[in-house]
């Protein structure tokens, strides 16, 4: 396979064709290149396995008028501690790429490890403190592998504007944080939970799950719904409510269940915050959150 393949019609780029670059240096020149017309370039991060949740990512970048939208494909060892499931994580690249084509994507970056870690690598990010909080107590080492590939994708890719799903909420407030505190002129935005029917938030990790323990874990988003209806009453009454569904539930294991304001900080007495919870069904992990209102609604 050549490292930059055209999927549509005709050879070399052109604009409104699916072209896969495997060499992260090719793309830059060919984003380069676009800045340099004036057209804004657009970036939705993944590690494949695109679900409706990833789609609407891409529209909404694509929704930025005269975008050029990258989608990186890129199962990222660094974010993957020791015993999680690095070497079982779904992978489906055509099944993803004839997705991207669909929905209108230009440009692919589909490197392999090797093209974006050197073997004697010895510089990377840490995510502070609030990196070990949360999804960082129980996973070491996680976000500073997340936040050093997006800084890489970020670098690479130069976008105006760069995509990431609020399921992942504390990744999210993290890349906010890194692209303030290290000056990155890419503008993050987040893009709401997208959930099936019956309100299970899609996760490419759902394809673990079987049909009893799939109807296990509508017991997060139940959770998470009944902490926001609780939310008028205060912080202990959202908990409480939360709480009493996940306890409901004998397959669900949660790991953590807690309410912070929406920068991940102490819990205010009222107004916005996050509820956030994680939990084990069988052997995979799935985590939730919500917005929500902590007292009498502003007027």
């Amino acid at each position: 396979m050549s490292t930059a393949e055209n999927v549509g019609a005709g050879p070399g780029y052109t604009a409104r064709e699916l072209t896969v670059h495997r060499r992260p240096a090719e793309l830059a020149k060919v984003t380069r290149a676009l800045r340099a017309t004036g057209r804004p370039i657009t970036l939705v991060p993944t590690m494949g396995a695109l679900h409706e949740g990833h789609l609407e990512l891409i529209r909404a970048a694509r929704k930025v008028p005269a975008a050029v939208t990258v989608v990186s494909i890129f199962v990222n060892p660094l974010q993957f501690g020791p015993g999680e499931d690095l070497d079982r994580y779904p992978r489906s690249f055509e099944a993803d790429l004839e997705l991207c084509r669909e929905e209108g994507v230009e440009l692919v970056l589909a490197p392999e490890p090797a093209d974006m870690y050197a073997p004697d690598r010895q510089v990377g990010l840490t995510a502070g403190g609030l990196g070990e909080q949360l999804e960082g107590a129980s996973r070491p080492g996680h976000f500073d592998g997340m936040l050093t590939v997006v800084a890489k994708l970020i670098g690479i890719v130069r976008p105006d504007l760069a995509l990431f799903g609020e399921k992942d909420y504390q990744q999210l407030v993290l890349i906010r944080r890194m692209a303030r505190d290290l000056n990155f002129d890419s503008r993050i935005q987040g893009v709401p939970i997208v959930r099936q029917a019956d309100g299970l938030a899609l996760s490419s990790r759902n394809a673990y799950l079987s049909d009893e323990q799939r109807q296990a874990a509508l017991g997060l988003s139940a959770a998470m719904a009944a902490g926001v209806h609780a939310g008028p009453a205060g912080p202990d009454a959202v908990l409480a409510a939360a709480r009493a569904v996940l306890d409901s539930e004998p397959l669900v294991r949660v790991d953590y269940l807690e309410l912070r304001d929406v920068e991940l900080g102490p819990v205010p007495d009222a107004g916005e915050a996050r509820l956030l919870v994680a939990a084990e069904v069988g052997d995979t992990r799935l985590i939730d959150n919500a917005l929500v209102q902590l007292g009498p609604a502003p007027e």
